[in-house]
């Protein structure tokens, strides 16, 4: 099993702004931000969320070795429906 050329050994390797959490992210996702406060006004308000990942409704929907991180989709899903009956 060959895991990589050895003459590729400190070689600069720039992230794409597409690699979630990279500088290149980050900075993308504030000038976003930033656009946002310059086309309309500053927020008046800041909606913060938070799930528990032991709910059944999302255990149930996990595959074998999946993490409740690994599936946004779900975890959305499942806080939008229980914010709806609550």
């Amino acid at each position: 099993m060959n895991d990589g050329n050895v003459a590729d050994i400190g070689q600069l390797i720039i992230l794409p702004s597409s690699f979630t959490g990279g500088p290149r992210y980050m900075h993308e996702r504030t000038q976003d931000a930033m656009t946002y406060v310059n086309n309309y006004d500053r927020p008046d308000l800041f909606i913060n969320f938070t799930y528990n990942p032991n709910w059944t409704e999302i255990q149930q929907e996990l595959f074998v070795g999946q993490k409740p991180q690994d599936r946004y989709d779900l975890l959305a899903r499942v806080f939008h429906q229980k914010q709806k009956h609550s």
